[in-house]
């Protein structure tokens, strides 16, 4: 009964989005000034779970599909850890205006503080503008002393290291680093299900009743890793027909693959729920009941009793998985 499963995006409103998210669903009847900064593809939070959008379980969440079908959908051994909470979520951001500069807390102190998982994030670009930039991680030699005096005098940004970013690229950010999207880039965000952010500098900036935004000095310096070693950029040249792994950490795996004609990826061996995101082209995905068309911003679940996909025409996807 379980098929590759495609949901209803979520429209996020966020001060720093733009407009492409709400022009991508045209049965939108969103507000013209409404700044939609996220459109979140697959979620598990309980306000906010993902809706299956077609075939024999559309109207299902993911969360009714996960305790009917368990480690069918999602692999014993994940279902086994986390029950019937997706562990992943899987955005479309568009950064139109600066993000904060922020952090999330590892799992250890997201537990004991907020009864939830920490947030280790990666991002791919999709589009940007020519002198788009993003912030991550702390130069060489910023202390816990140094980060404080720049909390007071307000230099923080001259503290992080600055990436010129291109469409492609990809960057991965786990819970500790003190991070920000600075503007005019579009891109997907893979990350644990968490929510929790610790704003540490906004940029001056008010909300819309003319009130600055809340920051979280206290829980950011907590949560902070200052000795991390991290290789935060992980950008890879595809290659047809091949998988190209642009991230493997704890919490997922997440590779890149061009389809040239055609491409069968054995999933037999993987215990694991598999995402595909189209970010380029068009074409059919088999699977072991029939086909489904994929394209351009499709975002598909594949289960994980799924044994094997054949993809058909040319497509570049991001492909991950716990």
């Amino acid at each position: 009964m379980l098929y590759p499963l495609k949901f209803k995006p979520q429209l996020k409103e966020r001060i720093w989005g733009g407009t492409a998210l709400r022009e991508r669903l045209a049965s939108s009847r969103m507000k013209a000034d409404v700044r939609i900064g996220e459109s979140w593809e697959i979620s598990g939070f309980e306000d906010d779970m993902s809706v299956v959008s077609e075939g024999r379980l559309k109207g299902n969440t993911i969360g009714e599909l996960m305790e009917v079908f368990m480690g069918e959908l999602v692999g014993d051994q994940i279902y086994n850890q986390f029950g019937t909470e997706f562990p992943l979520l899987i955005k479309y951001m568009d950064a139109e205006d600066l993000l904060s500069i922020q952090v999330h807390p590892g799992n250890a102190q997201a537990a004991r503080l907020h009864n939830a998982w920490g947030k280790s994030e990666m991002w791919y670009i999709t589009e940007c503008e020519e002198d788009a930039e993003i912030l991550i991680g702390l130069k060489e030699g910023i202390t816990p002393e140094k980060f404080a005096a720049a909390l007071t005098n307000g230099t923080v940004p001259d503290l992080l290291n600055r990436y010129s970013v291109h469409k492609g690229d990809s960057f991965y950010i786990p819970a500790g680093t003190v991070h920000c999207i600075c503007g005019g880039i579009k891109l997907v965000e893979i990350q644990q299900t968490s929510d929790i952010t610790y704003r540490i500098y906004d940029w001056d900036r008010t909300d819309s009743h003319g009130h600055p935004r809340e920051l979280n000095p206290e829980l950011a310096m907590q949560a902070i890793r200052f000795d991390a070693d991290v290789e935060y950029v992980r950008t890879k040249a595809s290659v047809p027909n091949e998988v190209v792994e642009l991230v493997d950490c704890t919490h997922f795996t997440t590779n890149l693959i061009e389809v040239s004609g055609a491409m069968t990826r054995d999933l037999a061996w993987l215990p694991s729920f598999v995402i595909y995101i189209c970010t380029e082209g068009s074409g059919t995905m088999r699977y072991s009941d029939g086909e489904l068309p994929i394209s351009k911003g499709d975002v598909y679940l594949v289960p994980a009793v799924e044994q094997s996909v054949r993809f058909e025409g040319s497509l570049t996807m991001l492909e991950s998985y716990c």
